[in-house]
């Protein structure tokens, strides 16, 4: 991970003197990092997914109807992204309305570190449909507090 991260940002650096005659390029050049970053780590999310979220939220990311959310199309996902990583982090109990739905089921906490809830939450905001914002960074992940 650090490794990749490194060289990511050789090549952030690259870019960026490479292409320093415009601000255009350079928000290129960014757009372009942030792309590769999201790729990977969606790559790794996927990994994740399938050890600790396939199970109730299923292959295809629609859930079990009225018993886990569907996180494919999920209104709920697009909407609540601080709640969202909150509910990977520490676990999510209440009453929750996803796509019109209403759940009310105990998900514990996963124990996932911050770097697999941040690659988990960018392969679900990616994946199924889902297309929500930017990139979610393990330094986001580690500024949410109980």
């Amino acid at each position: 991970m650090k490794v990749f991260s490194f060289v990511v940002l050789l090549m952030g650096v690259f870019l960026m003197l490479f292409f320093k005659s415009s601000y255009e390029t350079q928000d290129t050049a960014y757009k372009t990092i942030q792309s590769i970053a999201l790729k990977e780590s969606i790559k790794r999310g996927n990994a994740v997914y399938s050890d600790f979220c396939i199970s109730c939220h299923l292959p295809n990311g629609e859930g079990v109807q009225n018993i886990y959310p569907p996180l494919a199309n999920s209104d709920y996902l697009k909407a609540n992204r601080h709640a969202s990583i909150k509910g990977l982090k520490y676990g999510l109990k209440g009453e929750i309305t996803v796509n019109g739905v209403q759940y009310n089921k105990y998900m514990p906490p996963m124990g996932l570190s911050a770097d697999e809830i941040a690659d988990v939450m960018n392969f679900s905001n990616h994946s199924w449909g889902n297309s929500y914002g930017k990139i979610v960074t393990i330094e986001e992940v580690s500024e949410i507090k109980k």
